[in-house]
């Protein structure tokens, strides 16, 4: 099928919390305590609270870090990011940019995709008074920030950043998008039975190809599959070698965990050592840009997809179609995930009448809560603050500037759900 909806349902229960469904909690009246001393702490009101500002009579806004790639290698998921979440935003405060008045203010922290540059960003916007950190592009740097979040006792809501280990790292991280055990569960209903069968997963070595690995070994493996990996270093240009080690193993299944720059490169690589006459190649539908890079070989790919422009067909992802189209961009894979942090930012402070001042009453208010999200019916889990949500099949046609993506079969949350994560702090 071309596009899929997936149509909201009343509110439910997830594990042992109930579901909330955007009920708002009264106003909390008590501050939390600051953060750590190494990095600083913000006086009591200048991160959004319900007091009138002096004599001017304005409520204090609400400071909302963004930390993500706006240069670097994922520099283009970045921007998607920022999109999304600039849509999501007006979506979420009906236009208002305010949450009962309290203005949200947004400062973009560039990491560069470099987690040392992400946790410096960090912690300068904690000094600063920011109760709030969103963003995340790459897994590295989220499972770098999410500790600093921890130990500040700020809200973390990771971006694009798909490592499994982001789910259940501590009380304080939540997650805007889908992981990596997600894909794996998609790239499973291409092959059917796995037991028995061989799968090489082909990835870059770094935090979102280990985190693929072990998510496939954790799927197929436990399902009969003999698993094995080639990792190439993310600085390598020259990826035949990688190629090659791919089609010598003969893999029933050969899954390709990909991100960058390089991908154009990865698949010139992989044709001209013709593995896809020899094995079953499945993969994720990256960004709209990467489409072309496929050529002919398209057609022989399975695909797994998070998000296409037009996938969904639901109300929110018109909403976010417009928005985004107005400002003169297009909806692309990582759009929904910064529309869906801000939605979850927004949904936050509302419940605690404007303020981010109390962490614990952040956390509480996105525990457990399921909304109509760009891709459907989206669920934070309360037990590990997974996000969960429906994925995609997806057959891309046709070649260069005409390839486009349509939607074979929708799978749902429940269908793609990753096991529940004992939440580390």
């Amino acid at each position: 099928m071309s596009s899929s909806t997936t149509r909201a349902r009343p509110a439910t229960r997830v594990g042992r919390r109930a579901v909330r469904t955007g009920h708002r909690m009264p106003a909390i009246a008590v501050i939390a305590a600051c953060g750590l001393l190494a990095v600083g702490c913000a006086k009591a009101g200048t991160a959004g609270t319900t007091a009138a500002d002096g004599a001017s009579g304005t409520k204090s806004p609400v400071k909302v870090g963004l930390v993500y790639s706006k240069t670097g290698p994922l520099a283009a998921y970045g921007r998607q990011y920022l999109e999304g979440f600039k849509a999501g935003l007006d979506y979420a405060t009906k236009g208002t940019g305010a949450v009962d008045g309290h203005k949200i203010e947004i400062a973009e922290q560039d990491d560069a995709g470099d987690p040392a540059k992400a946790v410096s960003g960090a912690k300068d916007l904690i000094g600063k008074g920011y109760r709030i950190l969103a963003g995340s592009t790459a897994s590295g740097v989220a499972l770098q920030v999410a500790p600093i979040a921890a130990q500040n006792k700020v809200l973390f809501i990771s971006g694009p950043a798909a490592a499994d280990k982001v789910t259940g790292l501590n009380k304080y991280t939540f997650r805007s998008g889908r992981q990596s055990y997600q894909d794996i569960r998609t790239a499973a209903s291409f092959i059917g039975d796995a037991k028995g069968r061989k799968v090489t997963v082909l990835a870059q070595d770094s935090a979102f190809g280990q985190a693929n690995v072990a998510a496939v070994k954790a799927v197929l493996g436990a399902q009969g599959a003999t698993v094995d990996a080639v990792l190439a270093p993310p600085s390598a240009t020259d990826l035949t070698p990688f190629a090659s080690q791919a089609k010598a193993a003969k893999p029933d299944l050969l899954f390709v965990a990909w991100a960058g720059e390089t991908a154009s490169a990865l698949w010139t690589s992989l044709s001209q050592q013709d593995v896809f006459a020899s094995t079953k190649v499945v993969t994720g539908l990256d960004l709209a840009a990467s489409y072309p890079l496929f050529g002919p070989a398209a057609e022989k790919i399975s695909f797994l997809n998070h998000y296409f422009g037009g996938a969904a067909g639901t109300v929110v992802e018109k909403a976010m179609a417009d928005s985004v189209t107005k400002a003169g961009a297009k909806p692309d894979i990582f759009t929904p995930d910064g529309f869906t942090a801000a939605q979850l930012v927004v949904h936050a402070i509302e419940a605690n009448g404007g303020s981010a001042d109390d962490t614990a009453a952040l956390v509480r208010a996105l525990e457990g809560w399921s909304f109509d999200g760009v891709k459907g019916r989206l669920t934070v889990r309360a037990e590990d603050h997974a996000l969960l949500q429906p994925m995609f099949q997806v057959k891309l046609t046709g070649s260069g500037a005409a390839a486009r993506p349509t939607v074979e079969k929708t799978l749902s949350a429940d269908q793609v759900a990753p096991p529940i994560a004992a939440i580390a702090g």
